[in-house]
């Protein structure tokens, strides 16, 4: 029997690695979506942003990423706050990931 996972920001991005942003069928964390992950008492909350602003994907994405962390053990509450600072390049991307794709 596995002993359950503490709750902590590496356990949420672990768990947001299941949102994929559907335009570029890649998760969000891989992308460099998410900016921060804080946790205070069963409290989640992510800063993060989108592609582009006009992004059709984005209520997708972000409802996804509640669902993910709400499902987490010790989950109270779930805020997903959208930032446009700083503003998504491809740069933010995991190196491997953006290598793979030729950029």
């Amino acid at each position: 029997m596995t002993a359950p996972v503490a709750l902590n920001p590496e356990a949420a991005r672990n768990a947001l690695r299941q949102v994929k942003d559907p335009e570029l069928d890649m998760n969000i964390i891989d992308l460099g979506l998410v900016y921060d992950v804080e946790i205070a008492d069963g409290e989640v909350r992510v800063k993060m942003t989108l592609t582009s602003p006009g992004c059709p994907a984005g209520p997708m994405i972000t409802n996804d990423a509640y669902r993910v962390l709400r499902g987490l053990e010790g989950v109270k509450d779930v805020d997903i706050e959208i930032v446009w600072e700083p503003y998504w390049t491809p740069e933010r991307m995991d190196p491997k990931v953006r290598a793979l794709m030729g950029l």
